[in-house]
């Protein structure tokens, strides 16, 4: 075999390894807390809000706070779901990661 077969051979590999792990991206969750857990917001491998929860007790704070701990609870889970997607490309590329590949977040 030659050495240009091998490279074929390996991204063809690589390439059912990246399929694979897309799947599994789209069912991770990340979730995003903020407010001493009065808001929390999980994404899933999307990006996409699957759950908002807004605990009552911050309805009696200044509208601007809400948005805040809501802003804050988004870039938090936003931060984790990067995190998760990042360890699972690592995991099909043995390390290696894919040079301009980020996934859309």
């Amino acid at each position: 075999m030659t050495d240009f077969s091998k490279i074929l051979d390996k991204a063809k590999e690589l390439e059912s390894k990246m399929k694979d792990s897309q799947e599994k991206i789209k069912n991770i969750r990340a979730e995003g807390i903020s407010g001493g857990d009065a808001v929390k917001i999980t994404l899933n491998g999307d990006g996409e809000i699957v759950n908002l929860y807004i605990s009552q007790k911050i309805f009696n704070e200044e509208k601007n706070v809400v948005e805040d701990l809501i802003i804050a609870a988004h870039n938090n889970a936003k931060s984790q779901l990067k995190i998760k997607t990042s360890e699972e490309i690592s995991k099909a590329t043995g390390g290696l990661g894919v040079p301009g590949f980020k996934w859309p977040l």
